[in-house]
């Protein structure tokens, strides 16, 4: 006799009990925005549930969260002033570095991830210094990741997220925090991170989309799936300790990739777009907002992914919605 599988779906004993894939509310990180001023919880109009806080603010909200189960934050700074060398990025005085010291005061065993990259803190909104000609100049731009990434560490950071695609910042960054006592700092590296649409929410937020020209010329073509491996292999030779691909939902086949060739930890972002069109297609009424939020981290984690980045993260475990 043939024992058919829907025999083991008829019960939600034995569906939960042979169920293949599941969430870990551990491996969930949250991203957040803090901004200068004070008693600042700003909506962002183009991510509905999701806020810029000043510090005092993000503290109490950092409360609610830690309360609810949240054990990790991805912290993102927008900074009072931008230059065309973004030297707010690595200022011991920088709203993330104040942040980080302020978070880890009033929560030390919350565990603080930072962005670093310089997009915020550039007057021209691009990831790093900008030649006359227009171009990126990556080599040097490198110096200042890597002051940024030290900044971080020195202010309390647990991990530091480089986010800028720049080529040899991995290996840059892990010199820099060596050479100044951070060797068990690890690194979480933005390996495939393609230029994609799904980040215009995001650029709302952080105040960051470039002021002429695009990010293609440094980041990943959404065509190109076997130059990501590439970019993987490179990061992982210069000593990531975490790869990333970003976005998550429409490069599925790059993450289950990455996944297998990688002999680290895996992260997916969870990016702002897909965040948003959740949002606006539940506030229409069009979908079951919690069984779409519920797949997508399920489909994540299928594919492969360690760690998931995720705006999700709060109203998931708010709501159970791991279970």
């Amino acid at each position: 006799m043939i024992i058919r599988p829907r025999r083991l779906r008829k019960n939600v004993t034995i569906r939960n009990m042979v169920a293949e894939t599941a969430v870990n509310p551990d491996a969930l990180v949250y991203p957040m925005f803090v901004v200068e001023g004070e008693n600042v919880k700003e909506e962002i109009p183009s991510m509905p549930g999701q806020y810029r806080f000043s510090i005092d603010a993000i503290l109490v909200e950092l409360d609610e969260c830690v309360k609810l189960g949240i054990k990790s934050i991805l912290l993102f700074g927008i900074p009072s002033f931008k230059d065309e060398m973004a030297s707010s990025a690595y200022d011991d005085d920088g709203i993330v570095q104040r942040a980080v010291r302020s978070i880890k005061a009033h929560f030390p065993e919350l565990y603080v991830i930072t962005d670093v990259c310089l997009c915020e803190y550039m007057s021209h909104g691009h990831c790093g210094i900008v030649k006359e000609d227009g171009d990126v100049d990556n080599d040097p731009t490198l110096e200042l990741l890597a002051k940024t990434a030290l900044s971080h560490a020195e202010a309390g950071a647990d991990m530091v997220a480089p986010s800028d695609m720049m080529d040899g910042r991995v290996a840059a960054i892990r010199e820099k925090l060596d050479e100044n006592g951070f060797t068990n700092l690890p690194i979480m590296a933005y390996s495939a991170k393609f230029a994609s649409a799904y980040y215009g929410p995001f650029r709302d937020a952080a105040d960051s989309a470039p002021h002429f020209g695009d990010r293609k010329s440094y980041q990943m073509d959404v065509r190109n799936g076997r130059e990501a491996l590439h970019e993987v292999e490179l990061d992982l030779e210069e000593g990531a300790d975490i790869v990333m691909v970003k976005p998550g939902l429409a490069f599925l086949d790059v993450l289950r990739e990455t996944a297998e060739m990688s002999n680290v930890p895996v992260a997916v972002y969870n990016v702002s777009g897909e965040y948003s069109m959740v949002k606006a297609a539940a506030q229409q009424g069009w979908i079951n907002e919690d069984a779409i939020i519920r797949e997508n981290l399920i489909a994540f984690k299928r594919a492969g992914a360690d760690i998931i980045i995720t705006y999700h993260a709060k109203e998931a475990l708010e709501k159970g919605l791991l279970k």
